[in-house]
């Protein structure tokens, strides 16, 4: 792959999970009257920090893809990879319209605990291909987690 394909490309996933994450965006949104509402657990971050936390999350999504796609897709285990990554992409962009959407804590639990096993699946796959690659997912998975037992006290709270 030339240099100037290569930086192409790199925007492009870069940018693909930078959208996963301003569709999520705008679903949470409109229903922030709604969040603002619910009693919060004592470790609840403020909600200033989940913006730039979450897009250099989806930045590192999108340079870990990257490297992926450099060796191709022809393989049965790169091909497995993408899946996953996509899987794990298109589950994180639902997660906000279940939660705030539809306003749906429980729902929204039980989908961010898929969002984690397929985030986990998708690094043991990337390891496979490329280190890096997998390794870049790590900050992700850590929040995720974060996230999952942040849900977890918002509905045993709500």
């Amino acid at each position: 792959m030339n240099k100037w394909k290569s930086i192409f490309n790199l925007i492009i996933w870069i940018t693909a999970c930078l959208s996963a994450g301003i569709l999520g965006a705008l679903t949470t949104s409109p229903n922030t009257q709604w969040f603002q509402s619910l009693n919060k657990p004592f470790f609840q971050p403020p909600n200033w920090l989940f913006g730039p936390v979450w897009t250099v999350l989806y930045i590192l999504m999108g340079v870990s893809i990257w490297l992926i796609s450099k060796q191709g897709f022809k393989t049965k285990i790169a091909k497995q990879a993408l899946y996953l990554f996509i899987t794990q992409l298109v589950l994180n962009s639902l997660w906000s319209l279940v939660y705030f959407g539809m306003q749906q804590i429980l729902g929204a639990f039980v989908l961010i605990i898929f969002i984690w096993i397929f985030i986990l699946l998708t690094i043991i796959w990337f390891n496979k291909i490329n280190k890096v690659a997998g390794y870049l997912l790590l900050p992700y998975i850590l929040w995720v987690s974060f996230a999952t037992v942040l849900n977890a006290a918002l509905w045993l709270l709500n």
